[in-house]
């Protein structure tokens, strides 16, 4: 397929540029995957399209302050750190800006020497492996000296980083929110568990890979980013117990979505596992773990449309989406959902 396939107009205009103040009053659309058919409805009224029995997976994930300002150590030369993925220890992978700057071997400093960095090696993709030294522990480092990532459409800074999360955020790592998720209250989720749907946490921490342009023509050719993801024992027995009971298994966001494929068998049966992974789901693909979807409104040309593409059909996803153009439902991180059931 033709990454062209998956493009649509969208005005700037519609590119939400903050949070609403009440989550769940964002506008919700439902798009029924079989028909084609939509419904305009607000973000709470999702609890009427689940039913005992039905598992709700979140991706439980938290935004590190993953922005670091620094110089180069030797010519005070300005450099912006993004970090990606800790590979161990004190080594991540990391983009950084300007390259030209940051060859292995070059050292970096942040704050007032509170954290410094030295280049390992780079990668085929461009970004480079660093090793960061520092006195006592490095969240509360980062904590000190780094800025919340927000995406790069988003050009204003928030009053409250916590709305850059979900309310269920629990593990630090990811690089940018599992955004489907900034939808749901602790009330909402509540009512939800009250009415015998089984609330499922998985990780998977977010990289900026996920804002990575597909650069070639055949999407085929695309090679996607990793990124690491648990499922504990405890969540795929309950989500295994639901499938078998005939429940449908709902999953919040792109990233609950890609772990789940990640950690099934063919017969989408969920395994207990942790690791990375790089899956790339586009039409032809078929779900073997997933039946619904909570979801955003995603860039033109994405991997992101393209996953919601596979399961709810193209010219469905293109459909909605002209329609969503038309009643200016808000775009991206901060902007309006879609179910996809």
């Amino acid at each position: 397929m033709n990454v062209h396939d998956f493009y649509f107009d969208l005005p700037k205009e519609l590119i939400a540029q903050e949070p609403l103040k009440q989550r769940d009053m964002a506008r919700l659309m439902v798009l029924h995957k079989d028909t084609g058919g939509i419904e305009h409805k607000v973000f709470k009224d999702v609890v009427g399209y689940l039913n005992p029995g039905d598992c709700l997976v979140l991706n439980n994930t938290r935004v590190i302050p993953a922005r670091l300002l620094g110089k180069k150590a030797d010519t005070h030369g300005k450099m912006e750190f993004l970090l990606l993925n800790n590979k161990g220890g004190d080594v991540w992978e990391v983009m950084v800006n300007p390259g030209r700057r940051a060859k292995p071997g070059a050292k970096f400093v942040f704050g007032n020497g509170e954290l410094t960095a030295e280049v390992l090696d780079s990668t085929d993709i461009g970004t480079r492996y660093v090793k960061f030294s520092y006195e006592g522990l490095f969240e509360e480092v980062l904590d000190k000296l780094g800025e919340m990532p927000l995406p790069p459409y988003i050009k204003k800074q928030l009053d409250d980083n916590e709305m850059y999360q979900t309310v269920y955020s629990k593990y630090e790592g990811s690089a940018a929110a599992p955004t489907a998720g900034l939808h749901f209250t602790k009330g909402l989720l509540e009512e939800i568990e009250n009415m015998g749907v089984h609330i499922v946490y998985v990780t998977l921490h977010v990289g900026l890979g996920t804002f990575r342009p597909v650069k070639v023509e055949n999407i085929e050719d695309h090679k996607m980013h990793s990124e690491f993801f648990v499922i504990n024992q405890e969540s795929a027995d309950i989500i295994n117990s639901v499938r078998k009971n005939g429940g449908k298994v709902v999953s919040v966001g792109t990233t609950s979505t890609r772990t789940l494929e990640s950690a099934c068998d063919e017969d989408g049966n969920i395994i207990a596992k942790s690791g990375w992974t790089d899956i790339f789901i586009y039409p032809g693909y078929k779900y073997k773990a997933v039946d619904a979807l909570v979801t955003n409104f995603h860039l033109p040309e994405s991997t992101l449309i393209m996953m919601v593409s596979a399961l709810a059909g193209r010219e469905n996803i293109l459909n909605a989406y002209k329609i969503a153009v038309e009643k200016k439902y808000r775009f991206f991180s901060f902007g309006d959902a879609m179910l996809i059931i």
